[in-house]
């Protein structure tokens, strides 16, 4: 079975998404109306803009989303069995199996972006990276931390991503070393994403969520909350919902579309970060780069 898997945030670069714009008859349409629906030249920071214009969340999120989904629609033969996304990346996928329209997942996705980007701005909160610690000592090191710290991104063997205030983050990672970690460093984010310091972000989505019709889709997606397939578009929304205050089960997701069938993983967007984390998931999968 073909699994297509599309990224998040942070496989951004300046110059992604001109080829097909310059190339692409219906690309160009999309980038175009892209432009109206967000109100600003988000082509013109693609395509031309600074590495620091291109890291604004409000930019990041519809940038990365646009690069993917436009990429899907050019594909020859692109006829999905399973589809996932690693975080925002599970926009892109509801768009690919037609649960989402482009219209209206763009305008999700732009209403998430500033809604982050908001909650980050409410108390000092920060990500980190953790490296060659399994997920019982980072979760058990987590509930232990004094203040608000969590297992956000479970992104393959031996490499997690926790989340929250940034003295409990820091503390976590003093603790991870000690417990053996290789590494547990900060990252450059505006935020604890996929942490309960999102309620506040999560709460704006669900009333956007809600209000948009979400349709049957071609194929199930592996949603990160639950890393199972879903068909139900109520059960979509619900998860899509939660899935800003709650951890990526990115390898779980992956472990179980392999177990259900999946035989190739497509990665669609920008980088091949997804193709790396797959191959350290499963060593035999089989990656491809759209």
């Amino acid at each position: 079975m073909k699994a297509y898997v599309f990224p998040g945030q942070g496989a951004q670069f300046v110059g992604m998404g001109k080829d097909l714009y310059e190339t692409s008859a219906i690309a160009k349409e999309l980038f175009d109306k892209a432009n109206e629906i967000l109100g600003f030249n988000i082509t013109e920071i693609m395509f031309n803009g600074t590495d620091e214009e291109l890291k604004q969340t409000k930019v990041t999120q519809p940038a990365v989303f646009l690069h993917s989904v436009i990429l899907a629609k050019t594909l020859t033969n692109f006829n999905p069995e399973m589809v996932a996304g690693h975080s925002l990346g599970e926009f892109s996928a509801l768009v690919a199996n037609g649960t989402l329209s482009f219209e209206d997942a763009l305008q999700l996705v732009s209403k998430r972006a500033m809604a982050m980007q908001k909650a980050c701005e409410i108390t000092p909160s920060t990500m980190a990276a953790v490296l060659n610690l399994n997920d019982k000592t980072v979760e058990d090191i987590c509930a232990s931390i004094d203040g608000v710290v969590v297992a956000a991104n479970y992104n393959c063997p031996g490499q997690l991503v926790i989340s929250g205030e940034t003295k409990a983050v820091e503390l976590a990672c003093e603790k991870m070393k000690e417990a053996g970690a290789k590494r547990a460093l900060i990252l450059p984010v505006g935020g604890a994403f996929h942490s309960p310091m999102m309620e506040p972000a999560r709460e704006e989505l669900a009333a956007a969520i809600e209000a948009t019709t979400f349709t049957t889709p071609i194929c199930p997606v592996y949603q990160n909350v639950t890393a199972s397939a879903v068909s139900d578009p109520a059960e979509i929304k619900k998860n899509l919902i939660t899935q800003l205050t709650a951890p990526v089960r990115w390898t779980q997701s992956v472990q179980q579309m392999i177990a259900d069938g999946a035989t190739s993983f497509t990665e669609v967007g920008p980088g091949k970060v997804l193709m790396g984390l797959i191959n350290k998931i499963n060593k035999d999968a089989e990656t491809i780069k759209a």
